[in-house]
């Protein structure tokens, strides 16, 4: 069983910055692509960032240059490194990953998520 837990939410005002973690734990033998999604009231789930395994990164038009996203690969883990933020970007972030496990079966895992919210 694989589980993914995040951290880092919170409050934060306009301009402020906040960091997300995501750590995987469980029968994991391998871990391919890393995400960040989030959902706002009332919006789809989007994609926010995305890092493969050998670190290649792709973010939404909405983040790039705000937002950072980089993983460390020993500790099963994924960050979001969230800068200038704006009232927009508030939504519940979740983490996505492509885990393996030892009997081969890859598969879509998701977290529970974490809430940011960006108000005065």
């Amino acid at each position: 069983q694989v589980q993914l837990v995040e951290t880092g939410g919170g409050l934060v005002q306009p301009g402020g910055s906040l960091r997300l973690s995501c750590a995987a734990s469980g029968s994991i033998f391998s871990i391919a692509t890393m995400r960040w999604y989030r959902q706002a009231p009332g919006k789809q789930r989007e994609l926010v960032a995305a890092i493969s395994s050998g670190g290649v990164t792709n973010y939404a038009d909405s983040v790039k240059g705000r937002f950072t996203i980089s993983r460390d690969n020993a500790k099963n883990t994924v960050y979001l490194q969230m800068n200038s933020l704006k009232p927009e970007d508030t939504a519940v972030y979740y983490c996505n990953a492509d885990v393996r496990d030892y009997q081969g079966y890859l598969a879509g895992r998701w977290g529970q998520g974490t809430q940011v919210t960006v108000s005065s």
